[in-house]
């Protein structure tokens, strides 16, 4: 299953997940200038980032709301950043946060899991509970994809709604009522859906989102739900470190932790970006990867 893939290349390349998510304000000013168009100096920065780190990552995130704010000519360089990606032998995660029901999930799941913009695995937000999930159940089982469901997210105002105690009433699929927070509900859904999904290596292609700025939450679900492959943005830019991160590993596997600026911006104030931005790129990456891995063995 594409969860063995995922948790082969933990063991072999470490447990990072640069996020591809290019802004003007990211890209060294040289390039977008030298390039006709936005979108042209976004995929050459992606295959320069992409080529300096691909044997120290596990798989590499392409959130498309930065593509999507390009036009056409941005959903092209989405789709091409992804298959250079995926060209390498590497996986990758359509950071797509896509959530409804019936006939539009399953073109969604068309949309993401072939065609154009094919990847390896998605995040889905689970708002509309099992109705908006089911629809992607059959590429799981014939098209060897995943899924990473938000359970607990990086953002400052999530406890908002993420932390909120279960409300006091019962519909269709929930769970029985208690007083924890959402989100412990929220990963026994993911839990379960994911139950007939379960790799060799002992986790499900369906996994959580948690994010590391939330180190509590991330070892609460880790502890309850153990066959849950993690996905754990937060890290650098956002405040997380490896001592946050820590917590949702088992024995050293079972979680990816995405980076995005940390890794992408890391030439900014430094000499010569248009020409080393890829070396500071995998300089940030090992940076990375050293406190993680040091946090995890300690």
């Amino acid at each position: 299953m594409i969860i063995d893939r995922l948790y082969a290349a933990v063991e072999e390349r470490g447990p990072i997940c640069v996020g591809l998510d290019p802004s003007p304000g990211l890209i060294p000013s040289g390039l977008l200038q030298r390039a006709h168009s936005p979108a042209e100096a976004y995929l050459r920065f992606n295959r320069g980032i992409v080529d300096a780190t691909l044997d120290l990552v596990a798989c590499y995130k392409v959130q498309i709301a930065h593509y999507e704010a390009l036009g056409v000519e941005g959903l092209a360089c989405y789709r091409d950043t992804i298959r250079y990606i995926r060209s390498q032998g590497v996986l990758v995660i359509g950071d797509v946060k896509r959530g409804d029901i019936g006939s539009t999930a399953e073109r969604y799941a068309e949309a993401h899991f072939g065609g154009d913009f094919e990847v390896d695995f998605i995040t889905l937000n689970p708002y509309f509970g099992t109705d908006g999930i089911a629809p992607f159940f059959p590429h799981i089982e014939g098209r060897e994809k995943g899924l990473f469901v938000l359970i607990r997210t990086s953002n400052p105002s999530a406890p908002e709604l993420q932390d909120f105690p279960h409300p006091p009433f019962t519909p269709r699929h929930a769970l029985p009522v208690t007083r924890h927070p959402l989100y412990l509900h929220v990963a026994e859904l993911v839990a379960r859906w994911g139950e007939r999904y379960v790799g060799r290596c002992g986790y499900s292609a369906i996994g959580g989102v948690v994010g590391g700025t939330a180190p509590e939450a991330l070892a609460r679900v880790r502890e309850r739900f153990p066959k849950l492959f993690l996905l754990v943005p937060g890290y650098g830019a956002q405040g997380a470190r490896g001592k946050d991160v820590a917590p949702a590993f088992r024995d050293g596997n079972g979680a990816v932790i995405a980076a995005s600026r940390f890794v992408i911006g890391a030439h900014r104030g430094k000499p010569d970006p248009e020409r080393r931005f890829p070396e500071y790129a995998r300089e940030a990456v090992e940076e990375m990867r050293e406190d993680i891995l040091g946090c995890i063995r300690s």
